[in-house]
């Protein structure tokens, strides 16, 4: 299949994609339900994921630097996303502490590794396989998102549109496939219709907020890997280290993963901006000369 031209069937190839990964996807969430086992993650639908991103980019004869998987500054800037990745959410952590501490409800800061269950984080466990499962569990998962999302269908969507809007366009199927953990609550009991939209709006204005994010950082350094580390940072982290007061663990979680990405967001958009205009005034001046 020769590359598309530009604007040729840009929609249609995007949705179809798309489509075949949410099948997996609802899949494994209301048949497998691998995420309620002891392995603790859906990764059955996102290994699939990944075969399907490879197997569109041949079809399409992207190149792996095209989508963003290029063989430059791969440790250097895995190394700078997991850095800030970890910087937002040390901040992050020490609001949520001291909101704790100031209620006179703290206990301490344990690790272990649980399951995040859109609201709150369920298990309990410290052997080191679920270490290792949580681990590779979201490597994988930002393998996929990030290649399926961020670079396969930013790279598609721009043969058509600006990079704005088709980073805006792939954040917001990316917010739309937070929404399958809601619905499920829901049709399992376990929500009301009421918390089902809730939780589903929520996930989808953050999720998609979160992808743009990982689109600006995609597009100020060329490549996939900072995004992947943030990404990887901002999943798992939440899963390891748990603010525990004197009643429950985690009542805050909302709270604390609010400030870590309406921060790291803010940040990247300001650089971003400062990059975009930076290079749009040397291109006026070189025009000038």
């Amino acid at each position: 299949m020769k590359k598309m031209q530009k604007g040729q069937k840009v929609l249609s190839m995007v949705f179809m994609i798309y489509l075949l990964c949410f099948v997996f996807r609802l899949f494994e969430y209301f048949i497998l339900r691998t995420d309620q086992t002891w392995i603790g993650e859906a990764i059955v639908h996102k290994l699939i994921g990944i075969a399907i991103l490879f197997i569109a980019m041949k079809l399409l004869q992207f190149t792996m630097k095209e989508i963003g998987f290029s063989s430059e500054k791969i440790l250097r800037n895995l190394i700078k996303g997991l850095a800030f990745g970890i910087g937002v959410y040390i901040v992050a952590y020490a609001a949520e502490v001291l909101i704790v501490v100031s209620q006179g409800r703290f206990d301490s800061l344990q690790i272990y590794v649980s399951t995040y269950a859109v609201d709150q984080n369920i298990g309990r466990q410290t052997a080191v396989l679920f270490f290792m499962i949580c681990i590779v569990g979201n490597i994988v998962n930002v393998i996929m998102e990030e290649g399926i999302f961020r670079g396969l269908f930013t790279r598609i969507f721009e043969q058509k549109y600006s990079f704005i809007v088709s980073a805006f366009m792939a954040s917001i199927l990316f917010g739309l496939w937070h929404v399958v953990g809601p619905v499920r609550n829901y049709f399992d009991g376990a929500s009301s219709m009421g918390g089902m939209i809730a939780n589903a709006i929520m996930l989808l204005v953050t999720s998609a907020l979160v992808g743009f994010k990982f689109a600006l950082l995609t597009k100020m350094t060329g490549n996939l890997y900072m995004a992947m580390g943030d990404h990887f940072v901002n999943n798992t982290i939440v899963n390891l280290l748990h603010v525990v007061s004197n009643t429950s663990a985690d009542e805050m979680m909302f709270l604390r993963v609010s400030i870590a990405q309406s921060v790291s967001f803010i940040i990247v958009l300001v650089c971003y901006i400062q990059m975009h205009n930076k290079k749009t005034y040397g291109e006026s001046n070189h025009s000038v000369l």
